[in-house]
C-alpha cells in the first residue's frame, strides 16, 4: 500500500556524467534498488502541476520562503488512461523540513474533484484526512488550475542498514506548459543535459557518513533545484525574450 503521508529533508545534487558513474557503485555497495526498479530498470513519474492564473505558487516558490506549499497530480504511467490510478498530492516545506500528504483516485475522479470538489469515498481515515486538507486547500486557491507539466526518468534507493535512507537519480527531465493533462504522451523542453543527473537524497535524520565521504571525495556540492521552478523560470525568459524581439520590431518598423 502506498504511504500516505510522510515527513523528511532532501537535499539535491546536480550530477556530470562521470560524478554519476564513480557514485552509482558506492550507492549499490551501501543500498537497495527500490522495489519501482524492476531488474534494476528506471521508471517514468509523469506530474502535472496546479497554480493560480498568475502563477502565485510558484512564484512564492521561487523566493525561497519559510513555508511554501504545491498541489501536484502524479501518475507512473503514461499517457494515464481514465481509469488509472493516480496520486493527488499536496508537497509543503517548512523551515526545511518536508511534508507530503497524497491519496489514490482514478485519473478521472481526480480531474472532476479539482474541476467540482466532487470527491470519492474512502474508508480508510487517513485518506479522509488527506481529502480534508486537500478542500482546505483547493478552497483557499479556488482558481487553480493545470498550469505545468513535468516527468523524468527515475532510479531509486533505500539504505540496506536504514531503510529509511533513500535516494534517487533523475534524468531527461521533460516539461511543457501546454497539452496540461496527463493523459497524453510525454514530450516537451529539457530542463537538465542529458547526460546530467539530478540526485535528491531523502532521509528524516542526518545522511549517513559513508555517503558524506563519497560526496566529499567526488566533490559533489549540494545544488538548489526545483524541477517545477525551473520551468518557471525558462518559461518567463522565453516570454521575455518574446517580448525583447517584438519590440525590437516596431523599432524597425517606425525608425
Amino acid at each position: 500500500m502506498a504511504i500516505s503521508t510522510f515527513q523528511r529533508r532532501e537535499v539535491k545534487f546536480l550530477l556530470s556524467k562521470e560524478q554519476f558513474d564513480l557514485l552509482l557503485p558506492i550507492v549499490h555497495e551501501h543500498m537497495n534498488p527500490d522495489k519501482f526498479c524492476v531488474d534494476g530498470k528506471e521508471y517514468g513519474i509523469y506530474n502535472l502541476y496546479y497554480d493560480t492564473p498568475d502563477n502565485y505558487l510558484i512564484r512564492q516558490s521561487i523566493q525561497k520562503p519559510y513555508f511554501k506549499e504545491k498541489l501536484r497530480l502524479r501518475s507512473y504511467y503514461s499517457p494515464a488512461d481514465p481509469y488509472a490510478s493516480v496520486f493527488l498530492e499536496i508537497k509543503r516545506k517548512i523551515g526545511g523540513i518536508v511534508t507530503k500528504r497524497r491519496v489514490a483516485m482514478t485519473l478521472v475522479d481526480a480531474e472532476t474533484y479539482i474541476q467540482t470538489r466532487v470527491k470519492p469515498y474512502y474508508e480508510r481515515f487517513i485518506d479522509q484526512q488527506v481529502m480534508k486538507e486537500l478542500d482546505v486547500f483547493l478552497n483557499f486557491y479556488d482558481s487553480i488550475q493545470p498550469r505545468q507539466y513535468i516527468s523524468y526518468q527515475r532510479a531509486a534507493f533505500f539504505g540496506k542498514d536504514d531503510p529509511e535512507f533513500r535516494l534517487t537519480f533523475d534524468r531527461d527531465i521533460t516539461e511543457r506548459r501546454y497539452d496540461l493533462t496527463l493523459s497524453k504522451p510525454s514530450y516537451g523542453g529539457k530542463i537538465i543535459l542529458p547526460d546530467q543527473r539530478l540526485m535528491e537524497i531523502k532521509v528524516p535524520g542526518s545522511i549517513p557518513l559513508w555517503m558524506s565521504q563519497a560526496l566529499s571525495e567526488l566533490e559533489i556540492r549540494r545544488h538548489s533545484f526545483s524541477k517545477y521552478g525551473n520551468a518557471y523560470k525558462n518559461f518567463v525568459r522565453e516570454q521575455t525574450q518574446q517580448t525583447t524581439k517584438k519590440q525590437d520590431e516596431r523599432k524597425i518598423i517606425y525608425a
